[in-house]
């Protein structure tokens, strides 16, 4: 009898197994992250508008959080709930840099050639020991064009970091870094602020005062970058394409 039950049980735990849906697991900081109020805040993080792209097969947390580094993210407990419901066929997009550079704050700083690898080759180690895929990403690029029409890197070392990472440990990768350069170039000086928070003082009624935000994202812009991302993802051929729609 106990055998019987035994068989069943596992039966039972295989099936439900098998009927659960992956998750698509991001972790990063501000221009990934959800943002309140949605209806009204004109500011948007691309995770925020990512599953309008994806079939219902798949499920999305958003687990980005603004202001959030590689090292913070974990310091502040964020990566344990995570990875503590990571399981065989889910998906980590990793993509953290922005706050990584403030050397103002050593909550959040670290060393691009040493601190910041550690902290993405420990990401990838755990993703993979839960049997989930790691997807590295660069960071997104500032809008940040010169007198002459020219877009200037702000990043500086961590995104090739990334690509380092991702080179030496087989990591799934896409250089949303270069996507979006791409995308402020094509839009230009001038009309790329529409990817970005610009307003003046009663333009919009979020802002009380002038509003020049060249970091974090518009709607479009938001949306623009989460289809850059999505059309990357699908050549990967890392099982998530299957989800897309």
């Amino acid at each position: 009898m106990k055998k019987i039950l035994l068989i069943i049980s596992i039966t039972i735990s295989t099936l439900f197994l098998a009927q659960q849906k992956p998750t698509l697991f991001l972790i990063g900081d501000s221009t990934m992250a959800n943002k309140e109020n949605p209806d009204k805040n004109p500011e948007h993080g691309w995770g925020q508008v990512l599953a309008q792209f994806f079939t219902t097969g798949i499920e999305i947390q958003n687990h980005a959080m603004n202001g959030r580094s590689s090292k913070s993210f974990r310091t502040e407990g964020r990566w344990d709930k995570v990875e503590k419901q990571l399981k065989k066929g889910d998906f980590v997009i990793i993509q953290f840099g922005h706050n990584d550079q403030k050397f103002k704050d050593s909550t959040k700083f670290t060393n691009p050639y040493t601190q910041y690898r550690a902290n993405l080759e420990r990401y990838v180690n755990e993703a993979r020991a839960k049997g989930a895929t790691p997807i590295l990403m660069t960071s997104i690029t500032r809008r940040n064009f010169n007198e002459n029409g020219v877009l200037i890197d702000t990043h500086k070392e961590y995104p090739l970091v990334v690509r380092m990472v991702a080179n030496d440990m087989k990591v799934p990768f896409v250089d949303m870094q270069l996507l979006t350069e791409q995308l402020e170039i094509a839009y230009g000086p001038e009309k790329s602020k529409l990817l970005h928070l610009h307003f003046k003082a009663g333009e919009n009624a979020y802002y009380d005062k002038d509003k020049a935000d060249d970091t974090h994202l518009s709607k479009l812009g938001a949306e623009s970058v989460a289809k850059l991302a999505v059309k990357s993802l699908k050549p990967l051929k890392t099982g998530l394409e299957k989800y897309i729609k």
